[in-house]
């Protein structure tokens, strides 16, 4: 083993997920609020804490030929807004079957934020491009040269994903967008109007904070403390979500906008949606299977914009976060992503 082998090799530590899942933070200088890092996650294959007999695996699809491999086809997931990774099932579906998982917390996101930042801000979603340029970088340094990047992206992840891709051809290999939110609430006409409403704020203060109602419904559908099922740090993943401050919000709908003129993303793309949307403040048992977040028909209906390979697939019951939907509508999208992705030369799936 090389020195360079030796030093990238320590820099991996202990995640909280547990003894699989190991994270290396990403130095990227700077800013006014101090240092400013992004974090990889990696998920190494071991006996599943989730599937330790894999009988729940083997439902969602047939494994057949070798036994798995040391991978280099790599799936690097991107969280949403006010969000960051912990989906560990989702990381094992892939390492089970010799894909390689990361997972990237963006800057002032989860295990990236640093006490006295502004949770999840950014003037310009560009600046992920030094994110994802880092991680990119490690995963390679982790993996070897000869490697396939597959983005999975979800929510805010989504947009920052397609505007990324489509100022990088050549560097992946798919691009899969689970629940994207790829344009505001409404209209285009209500988008092009929050613009002009907000660009003054953005002048005298981009880190002024606008109010906004309680809109806890989504999180509880997906807290295991309330209607959901999973364990959400509530440091990285508040019920009521970051505060709105207006650099970002025009940062938004700035990529909003850069969607709705059309992208031309130059590999296949995957779109995953519930079929159903319902946004409202209050839970009821209904937002059990609904997207409680975006326009599920507004964003089938951008997927035709954003690339000229782009297949829709809607779900009957999903979340906004499809693979935190109750486990029939997962199983579903499951099969459905590896049927995909050994379409498009992921044969390990």
């Amino acid at each position: 083993m090389t020195t360079a082998e030796t030093s990238t090799r320590a820099r991996w530590e202990q995640d909280y997920l547990g003894p699989e899942y190991q994270k290396q933070t990403l130095d990227l200088g700077t800013d006014e609020e101090g240092a400013v890092v992004a974090t990889l996650i990696r998920h190494r294959r071991g006996r599943s804490r989730l599937m330790p007999d894999r009988s729940w695996w083997q439902r969602v699809v047939e494994l057949k030929g070798p036994e798995p491999r040391v991978p280099r086809e790599v799936v690097l997931y991107l969280h949403g807004w006010a969000d960051y990774f912990f989906q560990t099932e989702l990381a094992e579906f892939f390492t089970n079957r010799g894909i390689s998982f990361y997972a990237l917390d963006l800057r002032k996101y989860g295990r990236s934020l640093r006490p006295g930042q502004s949770e999840g801000f950014a003037e310009d979603l560009e600046i992920y491009d030094e994110d994802l340029a880092a991680a990119l970088k490690a995963i390679a340094n982790d993996v070897g040269p000869d490697h396939r990047v597959h983005l999975l992206a979800h929510s805010l992840g989504g947009l920052i994903g397609c505007l990324w891709a489509d100022r990088h051809p050549g560097v992946l290999s798919s691009l899969i967008l689970n629940g994207p939110w790829l344009e505001l609430q409404g209209s285009r006409f209500l988008r092009q109007i929050a613009t002009h409403l907000v660009d003054p704020f953005v002048r005298a203060d981009p880190r002024r904070i606008f109010n906004h109602p309680d809109m806890t419904a989504y999180w509880q559908s997906v807290s295991s403390t309330a209607h959901g099922e999973w364990d959400l740090d509530p440091r990285w993943r508040p019920a009521n979500s970051f505060p709105f401050r207006a650099g970002w919000i025009k940062a938004v709908l700035n990529g909003h906008a850069q969607v709705s003129r059309g992208l031309k993303i130059d590999v296949p793309i995957l779109m995953l949606l519930s079929e159903r949307t319902l946004i409202q403040a209050d839970w009821t048992e209904q937002m059990q299977g609904v997207d409680a977040v975006i326009d599920v028909n507004q964003m089938a209906r951008l997927g035709l914009q954003i690339g000229s390979r782009v297949m829709v697939n809607r779900y009957s019951g999903g979340l906004h976060d499809v693979f935190l939907s109750r486990e029939s509508v997962r199983l579903t999208a499951y099969a459905d992503l590896g049927h995909w992705m050994r379409a498009y030369g992921a044969s390990a799936l």
